[in-house]
């Protein structure tokens, strides 16, 4: 196999700090070693540096000086890593020039998500029941006593809050202040719901769902992350999971809300039997692949997202919410630094796969 380019498409900011080795979570090395695996040669474009009229882009490319502007041919086949919902029309226009994206877009809305899934009849079991906006919340307080109220576009925890009914007329509000790490707790009427809850939900699209009494590690809920990958051949497959424990004394079990990343593995095996750890992993991967051939139905152009997914005491597996972005640093901070790597090769072997097979290209 001849070297050849692929490109990395990084937002604005991260792709400013490309020269200096600033790009947070996403590891410049990692796709080095990657692309070379594959006989490619990583580029790092920004959207507004591609043009597709001429068929060229300004791209940040190593060299023995370290990362530099560089125009190249532009590379036929581009992995996503920047923020675009769908109908992004600089996409788009790639899109329509024969570029081959994947993960065009990877801003999706959980209630889109959930919709989408709940199409599927074998799927629905897995899915917490859910509303939408001030009247699914209503409704949902009349029919469970413990909620869960998310952004529906919202990323890392921010804006989750929990409702807990106390009695019949007093509910618990727990939420996160902006700018705060520590979780605020407050008594509420639900006849008189807070103004500050009021505006949260007219301000942006709320999904309302039941709490899953998630399975406890050392009294802190866990739920899975599992990155579920196209590689070489096209295929999904399950590149890996990890544990993500709560904060002491939380609910979320988001990384950027205090939440801790561990072996999947280990937390199984402290919390189940060894065999029902076994079975629950299996399950857990039966599960994610089913859910990305769902949604690859849907969604073009899919092919590296994170799902969440919950498991209860009484080992029975819910689906908490896809991650169109997947943040792989999980792994490395769990201690899986091969499996981290890992979520890194994988799709540097569906590029290389796609440049030897454009027409295997998945379009809708």
């Amino acid at each position: 196999m001849g070297q050849k380019l692929v490109g990395i498409l990084l937002n604005a900011a991260m792709h400013r700090g490309v020269p200096r080795l600033k790009t947070g979570q996403e590891s410049l090395e990692s796709y080095e070693e990657a692309a070379a695996a594959y006989g490619m040669i990583p580029c790092f474009l920004q959207l507004s540096d591609i043009n597709p009229e001429s068929g060229f882009s300004i791209a940040y490319v190593k060299g023995r000086q370290g990362y530099v502007r560089t125009v190249i041919p532009t590379p036929g086949v581009i992995h996503n890593r920047a923020i675009y919902s769908q109908g992004s029309t600089g996409i788009d226009r790639l899109l329509g020039q024969g570029l081959l994206i994947f993960n065009t877009c990877n801003r999706y809305g959980k209630d889109q998500i959930h919709g989408l899934l709940e199409q599927n009849e074998a799927l629905q079991c897995f899915l917490p029941d859910s509303r939408t906006g001030m009247s699914g919340l209503k409704e949902m307080m009349n029919r469970y006593s413990d909620l869960i109220l998310k952004p529906c576009r919202g990323s890392v925890g921010k804006g989750v809050m929990r409702l807990s009914r106390i009695s019949a007329r007093r509910w618990t509000w727990s939420y996160l202040p902006s700018g705060s790490r520590r979780w605020l707790s407050s008594t509420v009427d639900p006849q008189a719901l807070p103004r500050a809850l009021r505006l949260r939900f007219a301000s942006v699209p709320y999904l309302v769902q039941e709490r899953i009494p998630l399975a406890e590690l050392s009294g802190r809920p866990f739920d899975l992350r599992v990155t579920v990958q196209r590689g070489w051949g096209g295929e999904w497959q399950v590149t890996g999971m990890f544990a993500k424990l709560a904060a002491p004394g939380g609910f979320v079990s988001n990384i950027a809300r205090g939440g801790e990343a561990l072996s999947a593995s280990a937390v199984l095996d402290q919390v189940f039997t060894g065999s029902a750890a076994a079975c629950i992993r299996m399950s857990v991967t039966s599960l994610s692949l089913s859910i990305a051939h769902q949604l690859e139905r849907s969604l073009p152009g899919l092919a590296d997202i994170g799902l969440d997914i919950g498991i209860t005491r009484d080992q029975r597996l819910y689906f908490i919410e896809c991650n169109g972005r997947d943040q792989r640093y999980g792994f490395q901070k769990a201690g899986l630094s091969g499996t981290w790597k890992d979520s890194y090769r994988r799709p540097m072997g569906y590029a290389r796969f796609l440049l030897e097979e454009p027409a295997r290209y998945i379009r809708y």
